[in-house]
């Protein structure tokens, strides 16, 4: 089976997509699955999704972003003021070809093959566009997983989580998978590794994992670099990669585009 290299909130990030190619190049990536948001927030959104659509893509599914821009910005609900300018800007930037490949993108959907189902937001009501931050929204998401492994987004912060059988005797059904935020091979040592470049999960038959990836163009968890992770069936690992990117650039195209100041200052940070 090829390794699949999962990518997820590009948000209109040239640079930050380049990066990440090249180093699925590294890896010998055959083929790549997306989450949505390739479009929104940063200067280049037609360029990415020339890029996307140039995959050898398996599945995607759409964002929110994706959806509005699809429509022309239209009936814009659930944004702050400078999304909303964004995303306005962004779907005039596009073609109707553009929009309707965006637009024509479910919700959600499974890869059988794989064991593995994608959405950009929640399995139960991924329209509405909501978030997966703790065991809580894990356990709602796991209630409609039928799969071994699923992968979102939308929240430009990773997180996993576990949800053991219920035959484990555990006391706790779902657990948050630390290593996917830290390197726990010296968690002997109670090291920080959360500068790490590679975060793998190997994951167990009989067990079920939601993966949020993080985001490539617009990370929201202290971390600038670009997220994106690996699923490799043979070895049953799941790794989530980090790779730094030209900030600076993008900042000054997002400025030069008229485009809100705060969406360039807080790539600087990842927040």
């Amino acid at each position: 089976m090829p390794r699949y290299a999962v990518l997820s909130d590009i948000h209109g990030n040239l640079e930050a997509l380049q990066e990440v190619l090249a180093k699925c190049r590294t890896l010998d990536i055959e083929s790549y699955i997306s989450l949505g948001d390739v479009v929104g927030y940063n200067a280049n959104p037609k360029e990415c999704l020339d890029i996307v659509r140039s995959l050898p893509l398996t599945a995607s599914v759409k964002g929110n972003h994706d959806e509005y821009a699809s429509s022309c910005g239209n009936e814009i609900s659930g944004f702050n003021q400078n999304a909303k300018i964004a995303i306005q800007w962004t779907a005039a930037q596009l073609s109707q070809d553009e929009r309707s490949w965006l637009g024509a993108q479910p919700f959600r959907t499974q890869i059988s093959a794989m064991g593995i189902t994608i959405v950009h937001a929640t399995l139960d009501t991924p329209e509405n566009w909501g978030y997966i931050f703790d065991a809580h929204h894990a356990a709602d998401n796991f209630s409609y997983q039928w799969t071994a492994l699923c992968f979102c987004g939308h929240s430009h912060v990773p997180v996993a989580f576990c949800k053991k059988p219920i035959a484990s005797g555990s006391e706790r059904s779902i657990d948050c998978l630390n290593e996917w935020l830290y390197n726990s091979r010296d968690e002997s040592k109670n090291t920080d590794f959360s500068t790490a470049d590679e975060l793998p999960v190997t994951y167990r038959n009989g067990h079920k994992y939601l993966f949020n990836i993080g985001s490539i163009g617009q990370p929201r968890n202290g971390d600038p670099r670009a997220s994106f992770a690996v699923v490799d069936t043979d070895t049953k690992t799941v790794t989530r990669y980090r790779v730094p990117y030209d900030v600076e650039a993008v900042q000054k195209k997002v400025l030069a585009a008229g485009l809100p100041e705060r969406l360039a200052r807080r790539l600087a940070t990842g927040n």
